[in-house]
């Protein structure tokens, strides 16, 4: 109900505005709203650019003008008005971008290649890096490789046009922050255009002592070598110093009650100063595309990252006792770990693929693909743990030590590292029937290998396919079915010294698309997933739960026209449990609901008013363990979002809120002893200037 006021105020809010505003005209409306909807097509479904109704599978393509005018200032929050995506589940993360598709942790791409390889060894993206950002649910392994079965997501680089033009930013906002953005392109010689993207941040987040500070420089040359070839170079230098947001704080002082009152939102438990999370990251990406005549085109793919990260943090330990975590009797001191790493990342990856377009009689049409990619990932780290003690009512910042600025040896000092490779061959099938039917075939076979300092390898292959038909049965509308399989090595031995075996998984799902025109899209869809392999925390270590199934219904729609309106409608329900169990897996709702809408209008002399609202409503979750059997319960929780934008001539002044209302919510709270706090109020403006 909290959902359906919320959506239904902000609704009324968007049809009320015509009577205080002059409708725009055609000839004045804005005209950097890309037109979304049925023939939008995504390279990650298929890696050919095949338009969303010919894809017998749900793909959701987000647009850097949508997801930034919705107030995206990383990954995760991209994903805030996705079907089937819990974006953020553990609440803002200063260290990674979270989100679950479909109740599982998806893989990160980035322009089809795999970039990031374990945790905390990098950095998050920039989203104002990207064009756009593609969410595959269900499988993707055929044309992936190892990968979630839940789906991936991919981020698409903002790559130089043959035009001249770009926008300077400068934007103010809550927590302290202040910002310059720069997106430039021009022509530089005939057949030659380049781009800078460039971000300058410094910025404080919800919780003391935690910075977000970040330096990003992207450029870009795109050099068109003859009518028949395209190569293009993307470079990458992005610094971050910021901090973690999750605090780890205590079962009892947030969900359940604490004798010394609930404990603030901003509340920091580690040593000013000395917690950090700071990285750097190289990267260099080549990109070429030749075609040989109408029918044979050749796609090359590589690049290279070298990631540092300096990793330094302190939390409570709410784990050895979840249920009584304090050490004295006023339930004010706890045991506090503090724990350091510096991680080094080296990741050197490729995709080719040589595509032929031939028919095979009348009405028939094939789009062959036959690929090779190989990627190669070498991890480094050097940690160490200390033991302290902290009264996280009053902390005595002071009292704690520093180890000199550098690693804490309580425990002495540890190496650990793991280079991997993998090798995989894949081939694709897409047949067009008539006009009407599409039909997608595909198998691949990978080989797999970790190494880890020890001198201990394990190799891995498998295979995986897929098979999917959609057909346009009446105008506009497209039932569709598919299969989609998945494999994803794991690296470790479980609690009895064994190897784990890589996760596997099946999906079979059946759906509809409808698509009335082409800037509509409407996709409702079932699904069930079968993972073999999941593995679930134990006391001592890990072991490999078996079977696990997630199951479930979506329905997305959108409808985007240039400058006037648009709105975006999610609903999905999830049913995600070990098998036998019964339950719900840990920190997964059942039910996500969002809505997203925008309007434009004319206010004079040339001047345009753009509106927007939205509202994100995810359900109750649950957690279980040892110390509670009967499951800790994460009440659900419903966020209003806003736009407000003023554009004349060249310049605009937007105004977005994030979490307007100013809901205080828990994002999990865990069975092991803690609670991620959500997102709290944010509010910023930005000024452009386009040119």
């Amino acid at each position: 109900m909290t959902f359906a006021r919320s959506a239904l105020l902000a609704c009324t809010a968007m049809v009320s505005f015509p009577a205080l505003a002059e409708e725009v005209e055609t000839e004045g409306a804005r005209d950097d709203i890309v037109v979304t909807g049925a023939l939008q097509a995504s390279g990650a479904a298929t890696k050919t650019d095949t338009p969303a109704i010919h894809t017998p599978q749900p793909v959701t393509i987000v647009t850097d003008d949508v997801y930034l005018a919705q107030g995206a200032l990383s990954i995760s929050e991209t994903l805030r008005y996705v079907a089937g995506v819990q974006a953020n589940p553990y609440g803002p993360d200063g260290r990674v971008d979270g989100g679950f598709i479909r109740g599982i942790n998806p893989i990160q791409f980035r322009d089809g290649m795999r970039d990031l390889f374990s945790y905390y060894a990098s950095i998050r993206s920039d989203p104002y890096n990207f064009s756009q950002v593609e969410v595959v649910r269900g499988p993707a392994s055929v044309l992936f490789g190892n990968g979630s079965i839940g789906g991936l997501i991919n981020m698409v680089s903002k790559v130089p046009e043959f035009e001249n033009g770009g926008e300077m930013q400068l934007r103010y906002g809550s927590f302290d922050l202040r910002e310059a953005l720069a997106d430039v392109q021009g022509v530089l010689a005939d057949g030659l255009a380049g781009r800078i993207v460039a971000r300058v941040r410094d910025a404080g987040t919800q919780v003391d002592h935690v910075d977000d500070d970040r330096v990003m420089i992207a450029p870009s040359l795109r050099w068109q070598a003859g009518a028949k070839t395209d190569i293009t170079l993307i470079g990458l230098y992005q610094e971050d110093d910021g901090g973690s947001t999750s605090q780890f704080l205590p079962l009892y002082g947030t969900l359940y009650a604490n004798p010394n009152g609930k404990l603030p939102n901003n509340r920091f438990i580690g040593k000013p100063g000395w917690d950090r999370y700071d990285g750097r990251l190289i990267e260099g990406t080549a990109i070429l595309d030749h075609r040989f005549n109408e029918h044979v085109k050749l796609s090359l793919k590589a690049r290279y990252i070298d990631s540092d990260l300096t990793y330094l943090t302190h939390y409570p330990d709410n784990y050895s006792n979840p249920t009584s975590p304090f050490v004295d009797a006023d339930q004010r001191i706890m045991g506090l770990y503090a724990d350091g790493s510096y991680a080094r990342m080296n990741v050197f990856s490729t995709d080719n693929n040589l595509r032929v377009d031939f028919n095979t009689g009348e009405g028939i049409e094939h789009v062959l693909l036959a690929g090779v990619d190989y990627s190669w990932n070498r991890v480094r780290k050097t940690g160490g743990f200390g033991y302290e003690y902290i009264d996280i009512y009053t902390p005595d910042y002071d009292a704690l030590p520093d180890y000199g600025g550098g690693l804490p040896d309580t425990f002495g000092i540890t190496t650990s590292g793991t280079t991997q490779k993998q090798l995989g061959f894949y081939l694709q099938d897409q047949i067009r029937l008539w006009d009407r039917v599409s039909v997608v075939l595909g198998g691949r076979r990978d080989n797999f290998r970790a190494r880890d300092l020890g001198g201990t390898t394990e190799e891995t292959n498998a295979t995986t396919f897929r098979a999917g038909i959609i057909a346009e049965l009446a105008k506009g509308v497209s039932p569709f079915f598919s299969y989609t399989e998945s494999f994803e090595p794991l690296a470790g031995l479980d609690d009895d010294g064994d190897s784990f075996k890589p996760k596997t998984g099946k999906q079979f799902e059946v759906g509809v698309k409808f698509h009335p025109d082409e800037a509509t899209l409407m996709t409702v869809t079932g699904y069930h997933i079968r993972e073999n392999g999941r593995l679930i925390g134990t006391p001592v270590g890990q072991t490999q739960a078996g079977k696990a199934t997630s199951k479930g219904f979506e329905v997305e729609a959108s409808r985007m026209l240039p400058g006037d309106y648009q709105i975006i409608v999610n609903y999905s329900r999830n049913k995600a449990e070990l098998k036998g169990s019964g339950r719900q897996l840990d920190n997964v709702p059942r039910t996500n609901a969002s809505i997203w809408a925008t309007k434009s209008f004319g206010v004079g002399d040339g001047a345009t008013l753009r509106l927007g609202s939205g509202v994100r409503h995810s359900g109750v979750s649950r957690s279980y363990g040892a110390a509670f059997p009967e499951g800790v319960r994460t009440p659900a929780y419903t966020i209003v979002d806003a736009l407000a934008e003023i554009g004349w001539k060249q310049w605009t002044f937007a105004i977005n809120a994030n979490n307007l209302l100013g809901k205080k919510y828990y994002a999990a709270c865990l069975a092991r002893g803690d609670c991620f706090i959500g997102a709290e109020r944010n509010i910023f403006g930005t000024m452009s200037y386009r040119f």
